[in-house]
C-alpha cells in the first residue's frame, strides 16, 4: 500500500512537472529554454549515480566515463547515419557494453568498494587523455572526424523518427529531454519497487546475509552497474543535442566530482534528491559565472563541506523528514526511507 500511495504521488507529480514542461516555451526566452535543456540533461545524468550509489551501492567515480562514450557513440553515428534514432540507441548500447565489460571485471574479481571507486575514476582519466590524443585526419570513424581536444563540432542534433530531414527545434528539444528525465525517474521508480529493486537494496545493507538468502550479489550489482551505465549513455546523447558539439572535457575529473556532489547534497538513497541536487547547482554554477564575482569551484566546495557537516542526509531526504514529523506520522515513513544508506 505505502508503495502504490508513493507512485500515485510520483506520477502526479510527474504530470505537473510534465506540463510544466510543455508550457514553458510560452512564457520562457529561448536562451533560458537552452539552459533548461542542459540542466535537464546533466539531471539525467545525475540519476544514473543516484541509483547505482544511493540503491546499489556501487560509488562510481568515474559516471563520466559512460557518459562521454555515449556522447561520442552518438556523435559519431549521428554525422554516418544522418538518423537521430540509431545513434540514440548506440549511445545506450556502447555505455551498457562497456559498463558490462568493466563491471565484469571488477565485481567478479572481488574489487572492493574503495579500489572499485579508484579504477572507475582512472578509466575516465585514461579515456580522456585517449580521446584528447585523436587529432589530425587519420582518427576517424566513417565520415565522423574525432578532432581530438578540438572534438566533434556540427553535430546532428535530433529529427523526428523515421523522418531525418525533419529537424526538432530548441522548444522541441527541450519538450524531449525535459519528458526523457521524467521518465527515466518513473522507470527507476518502477525498478526500486520491483523485486529487483528491494534485492539490491538488501545487497547494499548486508551483502553476505543476501548471499546467504540465495541472492548472487555480483550479477546483480553488474545489471545495476550497467542499467547506471545506460542512463549515463543516454544523458551523454541529450548533452550532445544541446550543444551539436562534443569534446574530450566531457570526461573531465571535474565533472566526475560535480556529479558526486550532486548526489550528495540532493541526498542518497532518493531520485529525486540528485535531481534537485543537479538542478540546484547547475542554476548556482551559472550564475556565479555570469557575475565573475567568484569562483564557482570554490562555491561547490563550499557548499560540500557545509552539507556533509550539517546537513549528510541531502536535501530531498531532510525535507521529507520534516514533513514527517511535522504531520506527526515520523512512525509511517516507506520502508525506503528507513533505511540507512551505505556510504
Amino acid at each position: 500500500m505505502q508503495i502504490l500511495t508513493g507512485m500515485k504521488g510520483a506520477l502526479i507529480g510527474s504530470v505537473i512537472a510534465a506540463a510544466a514542461i510543455i508550457a514553458a516555451p510560452f512564457y520562457v526566452d529561448l536562451f533560458q529554454i537552452m539552459q533548461l535543456t542542459v540542466f535537464a540533461a546533466m539531471a539525467v545524468l545525475a540519476l544514473s549515480l543516484g541509483f547505482i550509489w544511493g540503491y546499489g551501492g556501487i560509488l562510481c567515480f568515474g559516471q563520466t566515463s559512460f557518459f562521454g562514450l555515449g556522447a561520442y557513440a552518438y556523435a559519431v553515428s549521428a554525422i554516418n547515419f544522418g538518423d537521430s534514432t540509431p545513434a540514440i540507441l548506440l549511445a545506450i548500447l556502447v555505455p551498457v557494453v562497456f559498463a558490462a565489460l568493466l563491471g565484469y571485471f571488477m565485481i567478479y574479481g572481488g574489487i572492493s568498494d574503495v579500489y572499485l571507486g579508484v579504477i572507475t575514476l582512472t578509466v575516465s582519466l585514461i579515456l580522456f587523455n585517449l580521446v584528447n590524443s585523436t587529432a589530425g585526419d587519420f582518427y576517424k570513424i566513417g565520415e565522423a572526424r574525432l578532432g581530438g581536444f578540438n572534438g566533434i563540432p556540427g553535430v546532428p542534433t535530433f529529427n523526428l523518427p523515421g523522418n531525418p530531414g525533419y529537424i526538432l527545434t530548441p522548444e522541441q528539444a527541450w519538450m524531449v529531454t525535459g519528458i526523457a528525465l521524467i521518465l527515466v525517474y518513473l522507470g527507476l521508480r518502477v525498478l526500486i519497487a520491483s523485486s529487483f529493486g528491494r534485492i539490491i537494496i538488501a545487497i547494499r545493507e548486508n551483502e553476505t546475509r543476501a548471499a546467504l538468502l540465495g541472492y548472487d550479489p555480483r550479477i546483480y550489482k553488474l545489471i545495476t552497474f550497467m542499467i547506471g551505465g545506460a542512463i549515463a549513455g543516454f544523458a551523454g546523447a541529450l548533452y550532445v543535442n544541446w550543444g551539436a558539439f562534443v569534446s574530450p572535457t566531457i570526461f573531465a575529473l571535474g565533472l566526475s566530482a560535480q556529479i558526486i556532489i550532486w548526489v550528495i547534497i540532493g541526498g542518497r538513497g532518493t531520485l529525486i534528491g540528485p535531481v534537485i541536487g543537479c538542478l540546484l547547482l547547475q542554476w548556482m554554477v551559472t550564475e556565479i559565472g555570469a557575475q565573475q564575482a567568484l569562483d564557482a569551484n570554490f562555491i561547490l566546495g563550499a557548499i560540500l563541506i557545509i552539507f556533509v557537516l550539517l546537513v549528510p542526509k541531502g536535501i530531498a531526504p531532510t525535507l521529507r523528514d520534516l514533513a514527517l514529523s511535522r504531520l506527526g506520522r515520523g512512525e509511517t515513513a516507506p520502508p525506503e526511507a528507513r533505511v540507512k544508506v551505505k556510504t
